[in-house]
């Protein structure tokens, strides 16, 4: 048996307007991400940042690259998934970051310690559409991920929000460079 899932990366508050690390067009992406609920995925599941002590992925002079300013603490309401995001529909979520760096949602673990690789796998997953924030960092890398971890993976870019058209620019030519589909534009939702 085989079925495609929804991966819906990193709405969480720190990611959208107000939040520490504020990607524009955050809040819209967790408000439109749930038109895509019932278009018949055999699963849907999240990603978020879980920090607890990320050692150097936290600077007080970040470079924005490596080093970044705290952002979704575990316990925080940075962390927590945007109020506009239904979470009903997710079937799991996947937390990375605890204690390093980590940008792909096959970082993480589910609450009993599942990754979401073997996740998927058991739940005879084999395509993905991934979606969410930030098109040039998270959704970047896991969907390289899924890719890599022999998945069909469909980005689906008008359900995402970017950091800067530079970063965008270049995350989509690596993706395309994996074959990963790039379905739509950013920001285009019409």
């Amino acid at each position: 048996m085989t079925g495609k899932a929804l991966i819906v990366v990193d709405v969480q508050n720190d990611f959208c307007e107000g939040g520490a690390l504020a990607v524009t067009g955050g809040a819209t992406v967790a408000t439109d991400v749930n038109d895509l609920f019932g278009q018949g995925y055999a699963a849907i599941v999240a990603t978020r940042d879980h920090h607890v002590d990320p050692g150097p992925h936290f600077s007080d002079h970040p470079d924005f690259v490596d080093t970044w300013p705290p952002h979704c603490r575990a316990g925080t309401p940075g962390a927590q998934f945007h109020p506009a995001l239904e979470t009903a529909p997710l079937q799991e979520v996947f937390s990375k970051g605890e204690y390093s760096a980590a940008y792909s949602g096959f970082e993480g673990v589910s609450a009993r310690g599942e990754s979401l690789a073997g996740w998927l796998r058991r739940h005879g997953i084999d395509a993905v559409d991934v979606v969410g924030i930030a098109t040039d960092h998270c959704v970047r890398a896991t969907a390289l991920d899924a890719a890599t971890e022999g998945f069909r993976t469909r980005v689906l870019l008008p359900f995402t929000a970017g950091v800067s058209p530079v970063t965008v620019e270049a995350a989509l030519a690596e993706l395309d460079a994996a074959g990963v589909e790039l379905v739509g534009q950013v920001g285009d939702r019409d």
